[in-house]
């Protein structure tokens, strides 16, 4: 099938990807700063670099927003 589809004009925003991140599976450095949770919540660019570690999920939608950055979810 090759009919082509229009997607819209570009926005220009990049797409950041959030995943949790399971505490005991960072450095220790990192799991003693995170306070006594049990899950982070992990900023990823589309190249794989993390940007950014934060506490719960709905911050870090927050935090991808005021970047003007499209934040999905990754399972």
């Amino acid at each position: 099938m090759q009919t082509r589809y229009d997607f819209g004009a570009d926005e220009g925003r990049p797409i950041v990807y959030v995943r949790p991140v399971h505490v005991a599976d960072l450095p220790e450095d990192m799991r003693e700063q995170a306070m006594g949770s049990t899950t982070l919540y992990a900023l990823h660019s589309a190249e794989g670099e993390r940007l950014a570690l934060v506490r719960d999920r709905r911050l870090a939608f927050v935090l991808a927003r005021q970047n003007n950055m499209t934040p999905v979810t990754v399972h």
